[in-house]
């Protein structure tokens, strides 16, 4: 894939959204909650699907680290709530349900991994340079 389109930010950012939010979120059906409810006796589905998401969030977490940093993934970080105050402050959102704070923070973290995902194609564009990674030498 040599450029970024906006169905590839899309589909990385669903996919990201699967991930946060079939891992938790408040509403009380995603995988904590899942196994929360009959824990220690884990059935071999849920180690499964705990692996999986495991898998998931190493890609995730891993790209977006290579790609992006600590620093970008604090900027983002400090984005979001910069933007979380001014939608309080214009009264486009309420903090009064206890839920709001848990979907806010966990939709700033699938957009995070999303913009981690996607930012190499970004900076290949903005600086016109490529970043190869280089296999460590046996």
């Amino acid at each position: 894939m040599e450029r970024l389109t906006l169905v590839g930010f899309l589909s990385r950012l669903l996919a990201a959204f699967l991930v946060v939010f079939a891992t938790f979120n408040p509403s009380g059906y995603s995988y904590a909650h899942w196994v929360a409810s009959v824990f220690p006796k884990v059935n071999a589905l849920q180690a499964v699907a705990g692996v999986a998401l495991a898998i998931a969030w190493v890609v995730f977490t891993v790209d977006t680290l290579r790609s992006i940093g600590r620093l970008g993934v604090i900027l983002i970080a400090v984005f979001f709530a910069a933007l979380t105050w001014l939608a309080i402050s214009l009264g486009w959102l309420s903090l009064s349900g206890k839920q709001a704070i848990g979907w806010i923070a966990l939709t700033a973290l699938a957009v995070t991994l999303a913009v981690g995902m996607s930012w190499s194609f970004v900076n290949r564009r903005l600086s016109g340079q490529v970043v190869v990674d280089e296999p460590d030498a046996h």
